[in-house]
């Protein structure tokens, strides 16, 4: 009677399996959901604590400039060593082609890598200004 009763509930889970994969692939739905407004909520934080808003530019000391390089123009620079297959020694040459000094450019390349290391807001910004340009 044992091998019967066993082979009931054997049935009983096969029957219910289907029920409780909707359910699994239900709570991943869900949680794939949850994870995405979280981050959509973290970055908007993000953006304010940072003086970013959608529409308006960056502010605050994080965003002045470096021995006179913007973030910008860093973005600008730092994109353009891709062209020479992203030879750092070409930096201080791309940054005079944009009007830079190089001794310009030494400080503000220490400086500016500082304030993305340091700050979310001005590594996100950054992030945007590099991926446009």
């Amino acid at each position: 009677m044992g091998m019967l009763r066993r082979m009931k509930d054997m049935r009983d889970v096969a029957n219910a399996a289907p029920a409780m994969v909707a359910q699994a692939q239900q709570l991943g739905a869900q949680a794939r959901e949850m994870a995405a407004a979280q981050q959509a909520a973290m970055q908007a934080q993000m953006m304010q604590a940072g003086g970013l808003t959608s529409g308006a530019g960056p502010a605050g000391a994080d965003f002045e400039p470096i021995a006179g390089v913007t973030l910008d123009q860093f973005a600008a620079v730092s994109k353009g060593v891709a062209v020479y297959n992203y030879d750092q020694s070409r930096l201080a040459e791309i940054a005079a082609l944009k009007g830079i000094p190089s001794f310009n450019w030494e400080d503000a390349s220490r400086g500016w890598n500082d304030r993305i290391k340091g700050s979310p807001a001005v590594a996100q910004r950054f992030n945007q200004l590099y991926r446009a340009g």
